[in-house]
């Protein structure tokens, strides 16, 4: 197989897909936007200099680092790019799929002078350190660990124009809805156990599962009864048995779980708060307006929506990772921003475009199928995907504009497999 030529292949599909991220741009913007992809892919690096190399001009990188770095700091840039991405992918958002909501922090341990740095609380290891608050949001299936990127964003809570994280949480909820209109199940851990985010969600008409942190009091027969009280008090009649998967090995989990019929304070809306045992000592409560049909299948569908939440941390892990967000050095906030979009759109460009352009051809290798294995899964294939995406695509060794077609073969079908690379 003649890998330049795939390379050549790639790259066409690279400079369509820019095209849908930067509508109505100007030919310089856009070709801006479509280097910083390229850059990004070959390199899977967010510094301004590495990208520089990766498109090899014919002028000092220095010079062509400049040259991104004016056009990182258009305003809105990075709001453009979120609503085209979700937008092309709103056709993959059904009725009953997850929609995960999930805040995470992109910590700058050894920063100084990187603008409105902030105090986040690190998730892998419960520090407080310097850095800037994220979140991300995907869409899958329930029980599966195909996923669409969606939305990414970036704040700090030193900023000028921030105003709190749940206005931060709507502005990214509210961007899915006008896309996907009221399709869709959005999933959030214990940190959206909030009445200024279940009062909005319900405004909306929007169906939701939020666990619960425990504290929260809700109607219950028509009186004032904290959650862990009913939680106490509910039989759970239905059991499913899962595969826990970690160091030492698998271990089998039984599942038991039940419902009771709840409200709000101060709302109407049925909401049902669904109770599961045996993840941990005390029961797992899980919040919901997903309706429930006293039938096993409607109950554990709401059991697997939050638990599938749990898979979709593996997408988070793989684009920090996969391109080094963590590493951002740009001292402008503006450029921070967009530049965390710009890495949306190169993820949701391995993620979903190449799948869809290459029919899935390119996932020939390592694609695990997960049933029912909810811990430490291995690598998924998104990672494979961006490895092979970098070694081709640095084996152009520029970015040429598209007038430079790729050498004539015979074989032009876009094939890829990682046994190959």
């Amino acid at each position: 197989m003649n890998r330049t030529l795939i390379a050549h292949r790639v790259r066409e599909q690279l400079e369509q897909f820019s095209g849908i991220v930067s509508p109505r741009f100007s030919k310089p913007r856009a070709k801006f936007v479509t280097q910083m992809l390229y850059g990004l892919q070959a390199k899977q690096d967010v510094k301004l200099s590495s990208i520089a190399r990766a498109l090899g001009e014919d002028i000092q990188p220095k010079k062509t680092e400049e040259r991104l770095s004016h056009h990182l700091a258009v305003p809105g840039l990075a709001q453009t790019i979120n609503e085209q991405i979700v937008k092309h992918a709103a056709a993959r958002v059904k009725q009953d799929t997850l929609i995960v909501v999930d805040p995470t922090d992109v910590r700058k341990t050894h920063a100084r002078h990187m603008p409105y740095l902030a105090t986040v609380r690190d998730g892998s290891t419960g520090e407080f350190v310097p850095g800037y608050w994220a979140c991300v949001a995907v869409a899958c299936e329930v029980g599966r660990r195909r996923m669409t990127p969606l939305q990414m964003r970036l704040w700090s809570a030193e900023a000028p124009d921030f105003q709190s994280e749940n206005t931060q949480l709507l502005q990214i909820i509210d961007t899915i809805r006008t896309a996907t209109g009221n399709r869709g199940v959005y999933v959030m851990d214990r940190g959206a156990d909030r009445m200024k985010l279940f009062s909005p969600l319900l405004a909306r008409g929007l169906r939701f599962i939020v666990r619960l942190v425990g504290d929260r009091h809700l109607q219950y027969r028509n009186r004032l009864v904290s959650a862990a009280q009913i939680a106490a008090d509910c039989p759970t009649i239905y059991t499913e048995s899962l595969i826990r998967q970690d160091a030492q090995g698998e271990h089998r989990l039984l599942l038991h779980y039940g419902f009771r019929p709840v409200h709000l304070p101060g709302h109407t809306e049925p909401l049902y708060l669904v109770v599961v045992r045996g993840l941990g000592q005390a029961p797992m409560m899980l919040l919901t307006n997903v309706a429930l049909h006293r039938s096993r299948k409607s109950l554990w569908f709401v059991v697997q929506g939050y638990l599938s939440r749990w898979l979709v941390e593996e997408a988070i892990r793989f684009i920090k990772q996969s391109y080094h967000l963590e590493d951002l050095r740009v001292l402008n906030y503006e450029r921070l921003r967009n530049l965390v979009a710009l890495v949306l759109a190169a993820a949701y460009f391995a993620a979903v475009w190449m799948g869809e352009s290459l029919k899935l051809a390119v996932l020939t290798t390592r694609i695990t199928q997960v049933a029912k294995r909810l811990f430490g899964v291995p690598d998924f294939h998104y990672y494979a995907l961006a490895d092979g995406l970098a070694t081709l695509l640095s084996r152009l060794g520029r970015c040429r504009p598209r007038s430079a077609s790729p050498p004539h073969s015979s074989d032009c079908q876009l094939a890829l497999s990682f046994a190959d690379l």
